[in-house]
């Protein structure tokens, strides 16, 4: 951000005396670089690069036949983005055309030095809203070098499930919450020897005492509707610097699809911001809100005439399947919820199942619309703001719809 001071020349005569000029105001020809961001964020490399020279190699005039594709995979850590960029001398139409690509596995945990080439698969297109234009960004698979999924590809198994129910049509919409931190790891904006007042006016809030980084989610906001991502919505939280964005409804295996490259949106947008965003489940220990991903779930038949029967059905196998739900919830078998899923702040006991209307309190939420109308959808709200929604949604599948 840049601007210019106007400045009323008093009783001193400073700057008459530099300039030769009368009293009254004058205009301070020097346009100010320092920003908001760089007063804070003083610790953060990003934050003090002047981002706007970029903008004169982006208008380079870019040849016709050349397409810039920003090829993007989930690391070995199952929740860490890597990405990387070729060039392509066609416009992709779909996942199919584009060629396979490798990368080396031993520098993001998932492969040994002596043979560290891992394959990336395409298997989604969008919209580059950086360099925009013909560009994209390409979601991929990653396969070791015999072509079997690594361990952090979860869409492979993900994908077969989806493909065998998708006569019921399978919808997701997830809510992924998140906190915006400072270079010293504590949230952005907070004292830095101290705390904020106490939960309460923060959520949905308005004002520079209430929200904190507004215009990193409204640019996240647009940048995903340019990208094509089904982006349903987004709020403040209940904790200050903590927020929230929807993706959804999704059917099948897109709705992991949108939320990966939403979350790749938004670290990568908060970069130029010189920002950390992080999905850490609970990010600061106490009274203050952990984070989720709350999952809604529903078939066709849910969603119909009488859907609450179907609803209930599927929380009845749910409750059968606790464990399993709560291993798949987070990258690391449950460990992180350990510390989000208390019974308190807003959520349930991740050593007890529980289901209820309109109650933030459990494991299950039926939303009081449904109950009312007697059709729609179920809200798990177990999953962690970290967790893999290739493994979420698939959970969700394998046991309300394919009852294993």
């Amino acid at each position: 951000m840049s601007f210019k001071v106007l400045i009323k020349i008093c009783e001193t005569g400073i700057f008459q005396r530099v300039s030769g000029q009368k009293p009254g105001w004058i205009s301070v020809a020097r346009c100010f670089s320092t920003t908001m961001s760089r007063t804070v964020l003083k610790d953060s490399p990003n934050a003090a690069l002047d981002k706007s020279l970029l903008q004169r190699y982006i208008d380079l005039p870019q040849p016709d036949n050349k397409v810039q594709a920003k090829y993007i995979w989930i690391d070995g850590t199952g929740e860490g983005l890597r990405c990387k960029s070729r060039t392509l001398d066609f416009i992709p139409k779909d996942p199919k055309e584009l060629p396979m690509w490798t990368y080396d596995g031993s520098s993001t945990y998932q492969a040994e030095g002596g043979n560290s080439d891992i394959f990336l698969s395409p298997v989604a297109i969008y919209n580059d809203p950086f360099r925009r234009g013909n560009n994209k960004l390409v979601l991929c698979d990653t396969y070791t070098s015999d072509k079997t999924p690594t361990k952090s590809n979860r869409r492979y198994k993900a994908n077969e499930a989806m493909e065998a129910i998708k006569d019921v049509e399978p919808w997701f919409g997830i809510e992924q919450e998140y906190t915006f931190l400072d270079f010293d790891g504590r949230p952005l904006g907070w004292p830095k020897n101290g705390f904020p007042g106490p939960q309460g006016p923060y959520y949905c809030g308005v004002g520079a005492d209430k929200v904190i980084g507004r215009e990193i989610v409204e640019a996240h906001y647009r940048a995903c509707l340019y990208a094509g991502i089904n982006i349903a919505g987004t709020n403040a939280e209940v904790m200050p610097s903590q927020w929230e964005f929807q993706v959804g409804p999704c059917v099948g295996i897109s709705g992991g699809d949108d939320l990966w490259v939403a979350r790749f949106l938004l670290h990568r947008i908060a970069e130029e911001y010189g920002v950390i965003v992080t999905l850490d489940p609970k990010p600061v220990e106490g009274a203050w809100n952990g984070a989720g991903a709350h999952t809604n779930f529903s078939t066709k038949a849910m969603r119909g005439e009488n859907g609450i029967a179907e609803i209930e059905k599927a929380i009845d196998k749910l409750s059968k399947k606790h464990l399993r739900h709560i291993q798949a919830y987070d990258p690391r078998g449950g460990k992180d919820n350990e510390r989000r899923l208390t019974g308190h702040c807003e959520t349930s006991s991740i050593h007890d199942f529980s289901a209820g209307v309109a109650n933030r309190n459990v494991s299950i939420r039926i939303p009081r619309g449904v109950a009312e109308d007697k059709k729609g959808y179920l809200e798990d709200r177990r999953p962690s703001s970290n967790c893999d929604p290739y493994a979420v949604c698939e959970a969700l599948v394998r046991t309300c719809v394919l009852n294993e």
